[in-house]
């Protein structure tokens, strides 16, 4: 019984967490990124306060942690150039910062924080690999896009 307890709280505690965060951002990539935000990488323990303070620990963990691998998961599923859209739509919200963010991401690869560590490596080393060449697509047309170049 205390599994299905479990199951049922983390069930809630997802609901929760994409009807009131995860819906104001307006990409999977967005989304992702938010979501691997939220882990420490020296403890491996997602940090939200404000679950935190309605629900258990472990059912918040388990919940982030699927949340974060569903929404890997999902970009990992979607053509190319769904992807390239959808991180067009992240990078939008960045507005003035845009090229700060490419070249950041670009030189300090960052975004490979996004891909969760429970994933086989050939998977994270695909997600790698596309975000590396949509940041590349991105900059290439920075010169045509950004007239202060």
């Amino acid at each position: 019984m205390e599994s299905f307890e479990r199951f049922q709280q983390s069930r809630c505690v997802i609901e929760d967490f994409t009807s009131r965060t995860l819906a104001a951002i307006p990409s999977d990539f967005g989304r992702l990124y938010y979501v691997s935000s939220l882990k420490d990488s020296a403890t491996g323990r997602y940090q939200h306060e404000g679950l935190m303070d309605i629900y258990s620990e472990d059912s918040v963990q388990e919940a982030l942690g699927d949340c974060h691998e569903e929404l890997f998961s999902r970009i990992l599923e979607s053509p190319l150039p769904d992807q390239e859209r959808d991180l067009r739509k992240c990078l939008d919200a960045a507005g003035d910062s845009i090229w700060a963010v490419v070249d950041s991401w670009r030189n300090d690869r960052s975004f490979q924080n996004m891909c969760p560590e429970e994933f086989p490596s050939y998977l994270r080393d695909l997600f790698c690999s596309n975000f590396g060449a949509l940041l590349a697509i991105f900059a290439s047309q920075r010169v045509t896009l950004d007239p202060a170049s």
